[in-house]
């Protein structure tokens, strides 16, 4: 995707050569008289120019009626006129020369009202046909520090600062909280957009524009819905090679959640799941929490990203030798024996013996001398074994720490001249800092300073993952065409979607799809009559059970329509009469196609297999626990097709369901090849048909002893209502 012109929108918003202040008010607390007061505290150095034709002079300076009057073309226009009037005045100043416009006005659909959703499509044709770079409307103004443009309506004194930060979200408040926490922090984010409702430039154009600043690190982004989830995934495939960090918070992980994201961006919000599904695969780092947002920002401002699970730590004290213990275990990261190199140099420094283990405690002598400190640290990062290196130490809050002071310059400049891995600092609790401290962070620009051990840990293990899935996503990028047989039952697909009446394929039209990827099945027979389903149970072999068989019938137990463990010709006849019985009495009319006579296969363990249309990033693969245990533990994990067999194995293993795979206290060992192979076909399935299935439900597939394999034995296609 080509993102010129975007960028171009998203320069010319950022970087005006002056500001007109559209609906220009001196009112004390109004949005223009805090966007015009903040345009002057940061010392803005274009024109602020002024339009309200019902004032001749606001804040002392001169009021123009319209456009034409002004003394200078607009080119950035800050609107804060009521709604019925932005798309007029838009179209005016484009045509007075404007290239971008920051729209506080609310009022276009957000409420999800009738008046306003026509208001909105109203202001999207106007900014489509002006081009102009567009945030809001209904958002809280912007920072650019590199060019000192400041509309944002904070009261609270903000310091600019060119790098390493951008934030940019959907929602004003939670950008303004996220920018105080960071500055807490001494780190100056460099831009902060609040995109509103994105009715113009959307999030994915700001990270598109974002990836060309080379001062940039890390982009923090709020997402309540994405609106065009391929230009999303686009531009964060951009920012990634440009090697940017993105780190998103994503309202939406409760029902209630999801409630609130709809009502506040009058957008459908996806499943929380399938956007950590989308996420893990674009390198992007999904943030539990706002205060997770700021540590893991931390880390990646100032410390190169941790690439394995592996942790060495010096520690001043064993107790918290032991908070690392028990939090690197809470978050499947690890502190892995100490190579004999590494024991050496350092029992040859502290002179303890065999006592020393990983993480270290700094009681053996870590801290008699500043050389000893060092060498300590340098052992720890030398060794094979480790891939990131912690050290507790915090940052003095006030005059009269001398060692630590003297020690956190050491470190700053050993990572500066000679590391190769990264190594951060870490307290025992989360605390507030102070003027100083912030001098000092400011001094240690190649160091992070994390704070509380589970939670410092907690972030350390999702940059980890996200280095894991980005490795799994790109490996698995490359994928066959499909065969002939494999064809011609996506054909079969695509022509009983163009019908337009049919929603689901039956069981057998089902089946028949998967079994050209390649998925199991047990013997099976699709029968008209009652005779016929008795002669091929013969010929199947017994037990089996009898399913009806109909398009129209999703859920077949529902309606009495399946029947176990028939021994039988006679079971399977008496079986087919109940069934008919049972349809009538559920007041079933429709005709049937049938009914399926199947083979009767003893479970090892039943898993749920399938795709799903999420409405907000698209078609998701999914497997975990089938059977009651799907709605008990919800026990599935997800991930974004193509799926390699690889990533489908990684998909198992955040599964407990991996772990009986593997056979769990005494239980044998299951055939987890079978299950990798039928996710990757899904995956095949979702890439090959992606345009017409809506979603693929395979439950149960039962998994048998290794090397025996595993059978879909129940499968369902519901196709895309066109």
């Amino acid at each position: 995707m080509d993102f010129t012109a975007i960028q171009k929108r998203v320069e010319a918003l950022t970087e005006p050569k002056n500001v007109v202040l559209v609906g220009a008010s001196d009112k004390a607390g109004s949005w223009a008289a805090r966007v015009y007061r903040n345009l002057k505290r940061y010392n803005f150095p274009g024109t602020i120019q002024l339009v309200n034709p019902g004032r001749n002079e606001v804040f002392g300076q001169p009021c123009y009626p319209d456009f034409k009057s002004l003394p200078e073309k607009p080119d950035h226009l800050v609107v804060v006129v009521p709604a019925p009037h932005v798309p007029k005045m838009l179209r005016e100043a484009a045509a007075a020369g404007a290239r971008s416009a920051t729209v506080f006005s609310s009022g276009f659909g957000e409420a999800n009202d009738a008046e306003g959703a026509k208001l909105g499509a109203a202001l999207r044709a106007a900014i489509a046909e002006t081009g102009l770079g567009v945030s809001g409307p209904n958002c809280m103004g912007n920072i650019c520090a590199k060019t000192s443009f400041v509309t944002l309506t904070e009261d609270r004194p903000l310091t600019l600062n060119e790098g390493p930060v951008a934030l940019v979200g959907q929602s004003g408040g939670v950008m303004i909280f996220v920018n105080s926490a960071l500055g807490e922090r001494g780190i100056r984010p460099e831009y902060l957009i609040t995109s509103g409702n994105e009715a113009g430039l959307s999030v994915a154009d700001y990270i598109a524009f974002f990836a060309t600043q080379p001062e940039l690190k890390v982009i923090i982004i709020y997402v309540e819905a994405l609106k065009d989830v391929e230009k999303f995934k686009a531009a964060c495939r951009l920012a990634r090679d440009s090697g940017k960090h993105i780190v998103a918070i994503k309202l939406g992980q409760s029902e209630a959640g999801r409630g609130a994201a709809m009502a506040h961006t009058g957008s459908l919000a996806g499943s929380f799941e399938a956007f950590d599904a989308l996420t893990g695969e674009l390198g992007v780092i999904r943030a539990e929490t706002l205060d997770d947002a700021i540590e893991v920002t931390e880390l990646l401002a100032h410390t190169k990203a941790p690439t394995g699970r592996r942790l060495g730590a010096i520690t001043l004290s064993g107790a918290y030798r032991g908070l690392l213990l028990d939090a690197a275990e809470r978050n499947g990261l690890q502190f892995p024996d100490l190579a004999q190199a590494t024991l050496d140099k350092l029992n040859n420094v502290l002179g303890v013996g065999s006592l020393v283990s990983n993480p270290i405690d700094g009681g053996f002598g870590v801290l008699q001398s500043a050389d000893n400190y060092l060498a300590c640290i340098q052992a720890m990062h030398d060794d094979p074994n480790i891939d990131m290196v912690l050290v507790q130490e915090a940052i003095p809050r006030e005059a009269g720490s001398d060692r630590a002071e003297k020690y956190i310059a050491l470190v700053q400049d050993f990572v500066k001249t000679k590391a190769t891995k990264p190594i951060a600092f870490i307290t025992l609790t989360s605390h507030s800092q102070t003027d100083y401290s912030r001098n000092i962070r400011y001094k240690a620009p190649n160091l992070s300073f994390l704070q509380e051990a589970n939670k410092a840990l907690r972030v350390i293990e999702n940059v980890v993952r996200r280095h894991e899935l980005d490795t799994l996503s790109r490996a698995a990028q490359t994928q066959p065409q499909p065969n002939a047989e494999q064809q011609k039952a996506c054909d079969a697909v695509r022509t009983a979607a163009a019908s337009g009446g049919m929603v689901a394929l039956n069981e057998a039209r089902s089946k028949d799809l998967l079994r050209a990827y390649g998925m199991p099945m047990p013997k099976e027979f699709l029968a008209t009559s009652a005779e016929q389903a008795a002669k091929a149970a013969d010929d199947i072999g017994y037990p089996v059970v009898l399913k009806v068989v109909s398009s129209k019938i999703l859920h077949k137990s529902d309606v009495g329509g399946v029947v176990l463990n028939l021994q039988n010709a006679e079971a399977v006849k008496a079986a087919w009469t109940q069934v008919e019985k049972n349809l009538a009495q559920h007041g079933v009319k429709d005709p049937i196609d049938g009914m399926l006579v199947v083979k009767m296969i003893k479970s090892n363990l039943e898993l749920v297999l399938g795709l799903n249309r999420d409405p907000e990033v698209g078609l998701v693969v999914m497997a975990g626990m089938g059977g009651v245990w799907l709605e008990l533990i919800k026990d599935v994990s997800f991930s974004i097709p193509p799926i390699s067999a690889e990533k489908a194995r990684d998909m198992l293993e955040q599964t407990h369901a991996g772990r009986l795979l593997k056979g769990y206290r005494g239980s044998p060992s299951l055939d987890i090849d079978a299950v990798v192979a039928a996710i990757v076909a899904l995956g095949r399935i979702a890439t090959d048909l992606g345009d017409v299935v809506q979603s693929i439900d395979v439950n149960p597939f039962v998994v048998l002893p290794n090397g025996q394999g595993g059978m879909a034995l129940d499968a369902l296609v519901v196709l895309e209502k066109k």
